[in-house]
């Protein structure tokens, strides 16, 4: 019999805080600018230069702490992590060893209506490194406006059996950071991007496999690829008898394949060291509570409460609050909607797909949104109308009222008007009656098509399927 495997993946997720000046020296935080003009004698390690703690990169972190559940270290400090690469110019960055500042947390996902908590071990501050920049024909430059952006570094347990628990621990923690205002998450710059560990093992076995390090992924696309070739790859080495090593791998977007970049490196190899440039860091009781007492109201609490108020489902609410603007949005258009679960609806299943998940913008007003499902409720039109006035209120002005009557979108309700119609796509669709009276229930659906495409889809759909089975009926 063919063995049966398990992944096992822990992520370190690398977050861009959002202060506006670096780590350790006064250099702005801002993104792009000309190569190397976001620098100076401190960030590209210039001999005599000495790095300055920002505040505000303490405060941040803790925040994030103390949002993923985490103890926070009274005590901790600042080590050089060595290791030679041309986007680090001392050749060594400035992180946390065995000092973090957070650690014991956890977060709760949802995958497939099963609730799972996943570890966090520990979240520690960091300097970013520079960036490489590959030039064909003319060579790798280096560009150090990025040298010295404050990182925190979120590291998990290795509690992940699949790409979609990842994809869902990542939207949460993601979903945190932005509702704490600690960082913008923009994956497409950078500022929310992890480095995926992965092994695989014989399902039942409590060993640990050897683990490749798949660095830099920040795309939700990217990290599901990534592992769905990774594990393959780890479990065809496997079963043909080879040997797998503890390496980096990076991932090819073009191929859709992780390639060795070097053997792994362990924690001893690095030479950590405490900085002697840096003070220990000290936190007081006092601190940790004001940033506690600070900190807004967090995705689970108000999924729960979108769950209690408005009797929406788990997945839905969870969805709706992935996001603190797109929750935002969603409560700005209950406070004029009559029906909540139509309006959840229709926001997960039509709205979000004019909705960029790196930067939020209004597809249209909400309060729009609340008027189309009173329309709905109103039996003005129909569910499946309302997708098409979506589509035109994110291209005009257009309220959707305007566009109910400017593209004369009313639903057809009048039992009258229906009932030519339906006799019409019956005498059409004989076949359909047929193989509907001999019990194949779905052969109703190819009639009811017709009805809606003869009247533009504007009829009502309860309407349709009373008047439908009622002739159904009197033929039998």
């Amino acid at each position: 019999m063919a063995k049966e495997y398990e992944i096992v993946m822990g992520l370190e997720v690398h977050v861009e805080l959002k202060t506006k000046t670096k780590i350790f020296c006064g250099c702005t935080t801002e993104f792009g600018g000309e190569p190397n003009s976001h620098c100076c004698p401190v960030c590209i390690g210039l001999p005599g230069a000495l790095p300055v703690l920002n505040e505000e990169v303490l405060n941040y972190a803790i925040r994030a702490g103390l949002a993923t559940n985490c103890e926070i270290s009274r005590y901790s400090r600042q080590d050089r992590k060595h290791y030679f690469y041309p986007d680090l110019p001392t050749s060594y960055q400035i992180s946390q060893g065995d000092k973090a500042l957070c650690h014991n947390g956890h977060l709760d996902i949802e995958v497939k209506g099963r609730t799972k908590s996943i570890g966090i071990t520990r979240i520690h501050i960091e300097e970013d490194a520079g960036k490489l920049i590959h030039k064909e024909g003319v060579g790798t430059l280096v560009d150090y406006n990025r040298s010295g952006v404050p990182l925190i570094e979120i590291v998990s347990e290795p509690d992940l059996r699949s790409g979609e628990e990842v994809k869902a621990y990542l939207q949460k923690l993601r979903a945190i950071m932005l509702y704490i205002d600690v960082s913008d998450c923009k994956m497409n710059e950078g500022s929310f991007r992890c480095d995926v560990n992965l092994s695989v093992r014989e399902k039942g076995s409590s060993e640990f496999g050897v683990r490749a390090e798949i660095k830099n992924l920040n795309s939700f696309q990217s990290i599901m690829k990534a592992i769905e070739y990774e594990s393959g790859r780890q479990i065809k080495e496997i079963n043909e008898g080879g040997t797998l090593i503890q390496e980096t791998r990076r991932f090819d977007q073009e191929t859709g394949k992780t390639y060795s970049m070097r053997k792994k490196e362990d924690a001893l190899d690095y030479r950590y060291l405490p900085d002697p440039d840096l003070m220990p860091i000290v936190i007081d009781d006092e601190l940790i509570k004001s940033i506690k007492d600070s900190l807004p109201e967090l995705p689970d609490t108000r999924k729960s409460n979108y769950m209690k108020k408005y009797g929406l489902s788990s997945y839905d609410a969870e969805q709706l609050v992935s996001s603190k603007d797109v929750a935002n949005y969603f409560e700005s258009a209950v406070k004029l909607s009559k029906d909540t679960k139509t309006l959840a609806n229709l926001m997960i299943s039509e709205v979000f797909r004019f909705i960029d998940n790196d930067e939020f913008k209004e597809p249209f007003p909400a309060e729009y949104l609340g008027e189309l499902v009173n329309l709905i409720e109103a039996e003005i039109i129909n569910i499946s109308t309302s997708k098409k006035i979506i589509e035109e209120m994110t291209n005009s002005s257009k309220t959707p009222a305007q566009i109910v009557k400017d593209k004369d979108f009313e639903q057809i309700n009048d039992k009258e008007v229906l009932s030519p119609i339906i006799d019409e796509a019956i005498g059409n669709s004989q076949k359909a009656v047929e193989e509907y009276k001999s019990g194949k229930e779905k052969a109703l659906q190819s009639i009811i098509g017709q009805i809606m495409r003869a009247t533009r889809g504007k009829a009502n759909p309860q309407v349709v399927n009373e008047l439908l089975l009622e002739r159904l009926i009197e033929e039998s």
